[in-house]
């Protein structure tokens, strides 16, 4: 049933969207102020079940660093140029959009379309996640994508292939040619497709679990994990962060734990897995959320630091990604390299 997200509701949304990044997808704050400038007033999302299954849908997210989106803020419609482009290429308009990445500062974006477009509630990651061609549509090979996103110098560059990882590849390439970070678009599918190749109500979900992680904050550990449907898996110091031996970027963040436990966080641009004295407690694609014990900061990879004491939750995966074996393998941590913590 449809809904609406009201100005007052943003805040607890960017938390839920943040703990569902896994430690990655970047911070909300510049789309939470993106909003907050607008006055949009309540935006509505419909549920998939309520549009005709024919109309077509398209979903946006920024791309690349996005520590650098940060350094280099996007126009007021970054994504204007990019939605034309998708519509002349299709030959038709497209009047939905949908969120394409489920954790971190894109799950916000759809709502920068709100007055223009109709927002979807549905999602096709359900988590932060690196590469592109991890998209569920990709996952799920249907047909007919088509990307486009910024190239530098006003450009836009259009991408359509049946190979995802062609996809990734180039809309990587143009997305570095125009400075390292930049606005991207996905279409070429429909709302009918987002039923069965998405996550639907992923923006609900990401609300709930904001609404639940402000009522527990400051609440012990193990309540606010129970209030959130989250295991407490570890809460201790970071003793020291260790480079993999066979990947630069993956980290092993070591963690004085209770009871003189040596639990570690293995990270790359999210947080993979989570051992205890090299015993595996969970791995990806479980969400694992590493929060300051003090603060109960959401903490990206890159806030990781030694010192500094944190709290480790492990959030329940997406069934989406549970429910065949083909949508399993891209996101275990061997899609990384990282076979040996598969299972946990």
């Amino acid at each position: 049933m449809a809904w609406r997200l009201r100005p007052e509701d943003v805040t607890a949304l960017a938390l839920g969207c943040a703990l569902l990044g896994s430690g990655g997808g970047g911070t909300t704050t510049m789309l939470e102020l993106m909003l907050a400038g607008d006055d949009a007033g309540p935006r509505p999302l419909a549920d998939v079940d309520e549009l005709d299954p024919a109309t077509p849908c398209f979903g946006a997210a920024f791309v690349g660093s996005t520590i650098l989106l940060g350094e280099r803020m996007p126009g007021l419609a970054p994504f204007g140029r990019l939605v034309a482009a998708a519509e002349r290429w299709l030959g038709t308009r497209i009047p939905a959009v949908c969120s394409i990445e489920g954790g971190g500062l894109n799950s916000l974006v759809p709502f920068l379309f709100s007055g223009e477009r109709t927002i979807v509630d549905a999602d096709c990651t359900g988590r932060a996640v690196p590469e592109l061609d991890q998209m569920s549509l990709f996952v799920d090979q249907v047909p007919g994508l088509v990307f486009t996103c910024e190239s530098g110098a006003g450009g836009v560059a259009l991408v359509e292939t049946d190979r995802a990882v062609d996809a990734e590849r180039i809309v990587r390439s143009a997305i570095i040619q125009a400075g390292g970070s930049g606005a991207a678009v996905l279409a070429g599918f429909t709302v009918g497709d987002l039923r069965e190749h998405a996550m639907p109500g992923h923006q609900r979900r990401a609300l709930a679990l904001g609404r639940a992680f402000l009522a527990a904050r400051f609440a012990g550990a193990a309540e606010l994990a129970a209030a959130l449907g989250a295991r407490l898996l570890t809460e201790g110091r970071i003793d020291r962060i260790s480079p993999h031996h066979a990947d630069p970027h993956v980290q092993s963040v070591e963690i004085a734990g209770p009871g003189g436990a040596i639990d570690r966080v293995v990270t790359r641009s999210e947080s993979l897995a989570v051992l205890s004295d090299g015993a595996l407690l969970a791995s990806a694609p479980a969400i694992i959320v590493v929060l300051d014990a003090a603060s109960r900061e959401i903490l990206q990879v890159t806030d990781l630091a030694p010192g500094r004491r944190v709290v480790v939750l492990s959030l329940p995966a997406p069934d989406w990604w549970l429910e065949r074996p083909e949508r399993l393998r891209r996101v275990l941590p061997s899609t990384y390299g990282l076979a040996e913590l598969d299972s946990a």
